[in-house]
């Protein structure tokens, strides 16, 4: 217990002492703002016109200028966006050994291999839900400064819950991305594979079938799709796999190469 709590303390500090971390809330902070930008237009689209903040041609299709227009808008962007940058995480955290060359002095600690992996996992789990946090408060600040008409609290717990659960799938979907930066040592190959998760997540939504390819599950989640326990079990076992295929390379590989 105490080597990991040493081992998650040292990639904290890893974390902390790079810009990454700041990157990422930056990044994710981008959706409360963009929110705000189009509650200000629904608000008022004419004078948006006028004063240029949108063109002519712009069609609005969002909904009204309130909270259960803005918090979809939020749990969207976590639904859907939150592979991007929660895989943009996972490669890093677990890239940047092989990136920056300090793999071999990291495995020279008298800390068990697994326990190093595990370490990572858990700096991944908890810097992806501070960044999800980070942007729910500051969802709720800019829609209070915005002024958006009062709500009864079922609609901020109903939203709170599509979001923690949205983030939580989203978090166990990206432990592939771990694997991959591990078994091809580096931070760019996982992107890749991500982007690739990507593109096939669209064709098999536009095929119909997003319900079983597990990268999918998110983002119809999020739009109210009614899925299956399958879509779960399989976004639940594509974790498992990833985290054990990551333990098992960490384990067995020969990290010298």
């Amino acid at each position: 217990m105490n080597n990991l709590l040493q081992a998650t303390w040292v990639e904290f500090l890893k974390a902390r002492r790079s810009r990454m971390p700041l990157l990422t809330a930056l990044g994710f902070a981008m959706v409360p703002l963009g929110g705000g930008f189009f509650m200000i237009v629904l608000k008022d689209p004419e004078m948006a016109r006028r004063v240029g903040l949108i063109s002519d041609k712009a069609r609005l299709t969002m909904g009204a200028a309130d909270w259960p227009t803005f918090l979809r808008f939020l749990t969207l962007a976590v639904g859907a966006g939150g592979i991007v940058l929660f895989g943009l995480i996972a490669s890093w955290v677990f890239g940047r050994e092989y990136s920056d060359r300090t793999i071999k002095d990291l495995l020279a600690l008298p800390t068990s291999r697994s326990t190093i992996v595990l370490a990572k996992c858990i700096v991944i789990a908890m810097w992806s839900a501070s960044v999800t946090l980070v942007i729910c408060l500051v969802t709720l600040f800019v829609g209070t400064v915005l002024g958006l008409p009062a709500v009864p609290s079922q609609v901020f717990w109903q939203s709170g819950m599509m979001i923690t659960i949205a983030a939580a799938l989203t978090i166990t979907l990206v432990t592939p991305f771990a694997f991959a930066a591990s078994a091809w040592r580096g931070f760019l190959p996982p992107i890749g594979v991500m982007i690739l998760a990507l593109g096939l997540a669209q064709l098999t939504n536009a095929a119909g079938w997003g319900e079983y390819f597990p990268w999918s599950v998110p983002a119809l989640f999020v739009q109210g799709e009614k899925l299956g326990m399958v879509s779960y079990i399989l976004v639940i076992l594509t974790g498992i796999v990833g985290i054990i295929g990551t333990f098992a390379w960490w384990e067995r590989a020969d990290q010298s190469q």
